[in-house]
């Protein structure tokens, strides 16, 4: 089933480590959107939850934070492994450079995010827990937006029911529209009280009927609709062929406006128009 672009997770974690707390929260948007905010010292992990994320999700507007609260009296240690890269780092630099041989600042080095860690707190260990919470956490995600996509779903299936229910009508209508249009033509004419060449009338009144026909319309709809029910089927991001299709229903509603020629067809065009207004704004919401 489709799924909503708006959501919210929440998860948290305790551990000898500490304190990990992941918050999600996704609204509409055109493109997939992401917003880390990330507690120093853990930028280390941004490439893999970014990766994580965009496997998942591919529209939406997504805010994502990380808190983590170490445990209490732990102290703190140096990430030797990170420390002796960064020293290597920097000599390559400044022979690459030609600049004399110099000390590298410790207070410089400090700043950079994961050479301080706290003490006793594996870092293999917490980035597993890091990106496990995190992989739990975006599956909550995902079942509050299937769930609110299920309801989208239904909602726009009512619509497509309604769409359907007019389609229908009109199309029972059309033999009683066509006999009215010639009636009326006739009537005009007999008040005009001119002779005119039987077939060359019935060719006038056919290119009429042929003008005010709604068939087409009524054909390219029910086409349309019937892939509307087809793609809310599917377990993938839709919103943009539900967006196109919004579209091309609208366009077949106002040919149909143009073509009114009694209240019926005139009162179905703008009933038409109100159900795929509605179902345009709710898609808008649509992965």
């Amino acid at each position: 089933m489709i799924r909503s672009m708006t959501g919210f997770a929440r998860s948290e974690r305790h551990g000898d480590w500490g304190t990990l707390v992941w918050e999600l929260r996704t609204v509409n948007h055109r493109y997939l959107d992401i917003s880390l905010r990330l507690p120093e010292g853990f930028s280390v992990y941004e490439t893999a939850i970014r990766a994580r994320l965009q496997k998942s999700l591919q529209r939406g507007r997504v805010d994502v934070w990380l808190r983590f609260q170490a445990v209490e009296g732990g102290g703190l240690r140096l990430n030797r492994d990170l420390a002796e890269e960064l020293q290597t780092i920097y000599s390559e630099l400044l022979q690459c450079w030609n600049l004399r041989e110099m000390a590298l600042n410790p207070l410089d080095a400090l700043r950079w995010p994961g050479l301080v860690q706290s003490a006793g707190t594996d870092s293999a260990v917490l980035e597993e827990e890091v990106l496990s919470l995190l992989d739990s956490t975006i599956a909550e995600l995902q079942a509050t937006r299937e769930r609110e996509g299920a309801a989208l779903a239904q909602m726009l299936l009512s619509r497509v029911d309604a769409i359907g229910e007019q389609t229908r009508a009109l199309r029972a209508h059309l033999p009683e529209l066509e006999e009215a249009v010639r009636n009326r033509l006739q009537a005009r004419l007999a008040d005009l009280a001119i002779q005119v060449d039987p077939q060359r009338w019935e060719q006038e009144i056919l290119f009429y009927l042929q003008r005010q026909d709604t068939a087409e319309e009524l054909d390219r709809l029910d086409t349309h609709l019937q892939e509307l029910r087809r793609i809310l089927t599917r377990r993938e991001a839709v919103g943009r062929r539900l967006d196109f299709l919004m579209q091309e229903l609208n366009r077949e509603a106002n040919t149909l406006a143009s073509k009114a020629a009694d209240s019926q067809v005139t009162f179905a065009s703008v009933e038409l128009k109100v159900l795929i207004e509605q179902m345009r704004e709710q898609v808008q919401n649509v992965e």
